[in-house]
């Protein structure tokens, strides 16, 4: 079993997820040390945001054999949920476009606090939990390179004010606040400019040299990633062998219906 403080080892076989409709994805295979990035490669639709969600614990597979952090999924899918964290993902880890910066980090330090340490540590109004938030937000801040004093009116800035960038930054912000071994993060390069892709990718690359496994879903990947290429799966007829997806495989040929990908993620939410 993975013993490594900051970052998850992610070892996949053939893994899949079915919904009511269909397969999101199958047949994909993954292996990374702690500390890696982690680019998961394909077009809309072809179940990249099903597989974060299972490498997280928060969907379950329904084909072949995965461990993350050296905890065997499904069996064992509490645990892994414990151990990451996601940002980005529509209608799972949304911001609230009302709330502010400020609102949404000090919310965040206190979630995690609420079952740690001394009754005076939790109290919202004890000095030292007041020090221990600063110094939460202030560390998951540095670490996404998210300065309040760019933003129009600092940490009372509200989301629906934000730039794209700077919203994307608060998320990953609130998923890495409590050090998650693995961190899930989807559309990374949605509707981003071409430098404010270099720049995304280049604080998820800080967080992995840090060493917190970094999985993100992209049209693109970088270079230096560790690529794995989901692809639309095709509808089949009783008896006809599955489309796959694979870190080497090629991409499928016929598209898979939005709500495939859909019904999918509702099983999440009730995860």
């Amino acid at each position: 079993m993975d013993t490594t403080r900051q970052g998850a080892a992610v070892n996949a076989r053939g893994i899949g997820v079915k919904g009511p409709r269909g397969w999101a994805f199958r047949d994909v295979h993954i292996t990374a040390e702690p500390g890696s990035l982690i680019a998961v490669e394909g077009p809309s639709g072809s179940g990249r945001t099903c597989l974060l969600l299972a490498l997280t614990g928060r969907m379950k597979l329904a084909e072949g054999h995965a461990t993350v952090a050296g905890f065997p999924l499904p069996k064992r899918m509490g645990t892994v949920r414990s151990l990451t964290a996601i940002a980005h993902v529509p209608g799972i880890a949304d911001l609230e476009p009302a709330l502010t910066a400020g609102e949404h980090l000090e919310e965040q330090a206190l979630l995690g606090r609420r079952m740690a340490g001394s009754l005076g540590a939790r109290l919202p109004w004890g000095r030292r939990h007041k020090e221990a938030t600063r110094a939460r937000v202030d560390a998951a801040l540095t670490a996404v390179g998210l300065d309040p004093a760019t933003l129009p009116k600092g940490l009372r800035t509200a989301v629906r004010d934000m730039e794209r960038i700077e919203a994307l930054r608060l998320s990953v912000a609130l998923a890495v606040m409590h050090g998650p071994r693995l961190l899930a993060i989807d559309d990374v390069d949605l509707k981003l400019s071409a430098d404010e892709r270099s720049q995304v990718w280049q604080m998820l690359r800080d967080l992995a040299l840090n060493g917190t496994t970094v999985v993100a879903s992209a049209s693109t990947a970088p270079d230096d990633a560790i690529v794995v290429r989901t692809s639309p799966a095709a509808a089949q007829a009783p008896g006809d062998a599955a489309p796959t997806t694979s870190t080497t495989g090629q991409s499928g040929t016929t598209d898979i219906h939005e709500e495939e990908a859909a019904h999918a993620l509702a099983e999440a939410r009730r995860a």
